[in-house]
């Protein structure tokens, strides 16, 4: 495998709505020497129909994936929940099928970005940034099928002026959950609610996640209810703090 070329997966959610985003964490990665790539033609990784129980069109959307980034080179996403998807959920998905063997090879070479920069790079960045309090929410995919939460929080506690303040409820989810908010929209804001009550009580600045959905799904209830909390992007902070956003 060719670790100094990589591919980016921007995700649906980072390709409509977080293109700064998807800039900044292809930027953390040139930092370290990387030459990204980009294919244009990359589209959803299927969690959204896989969930609905579309197994029949998940699996041509994941062929159509697994057969785009043709290169032995690791493809890094900013997202832990597709990660989870296109890791874990594959797997399940053509497990006993013709394709399986193709899906576990397509799967090992997939990484979350934190993941990347911390356990396969080793970065420690240099914090060029005020003393600041944050607060972290972790998205349940992420931390229970791409399991890349450890990753995410060694970088943010490497930020010497960065004082990380943890939440009672950070494993509980946001309400998000994909088509689970559009089904279910009055539980969704229950436990959104319950989750921005936890933030409110750590007294921080910023609200930062790994996952987009969850990001817009919490900042946009928070700017509903008033709550003075800045929601943003674990590669948006970053880049912030190194120096790398414009």
């Amino acid at each position: 495998m060719n670790s100094r070329k990589v591919y980016f997966f921007s995700t649906c959610i980072g390709a409509v709505a977080c293109a700064n985003t998807c800039v900044n964490a292809i930027k953390l990665l040139q930092k370290e020497g990387l030459q990204v790539i980009f294919k244009k033609d990359q589209t959803c990784c299927g969690q959204p129909s896989f969930n609905s129980g579309y197994y029949k069109e998940t699996k041509e959307i994941a062929l159509y994936t697994m057969r785009l980034f043709e290169e032995d080179c690791p493809i890094i996403l900013p997202s832990g929940s597709c990660t989870g998807m296109l890791r874990s959920d594959y797997l399940q998905l053509f497990a006993g099928t013709k394709q399986e063997e193709e899906a576990k090879r397509f799967c090992a070479s997939i990484y979350e970005l934190s993941e990347y920069l911390d356990k396969v790079l080793h970065v420690r960045y240099e914090d060029r940034g005020s003393p600041v309090a944050v607060t972290w929410h972790s998205n349940c995919h992420a931390l229970r099928t791409a399991k890349c939460i450890d990753s995410a929080k060694t970088l943010l506690r490497s930020l010497k002026n960065v004082d990380l303040v943890e939440l009672e409820r950070e494993e509980e989810c946001c309400g998000f959950g994909g088509t689970f908010s559009v089904k279910e929209p009055e539980i969704s804001h229950a436990m959104v609610s319950r989750k921005i009550a936890d933030i409110k009580a750590r007294n921080v600045e910023y609200l930062i996640a790994g996952d987009a959905g969850c990001l817009l799904n919490i900042g946009g209830a928070m700017k509903k209810q008033g709550v003075n909390v800045t929601p943003i992007h674990l590669y948006d902070f970053l880049a912030q703090r190194i120096g790398l956003a414009d």
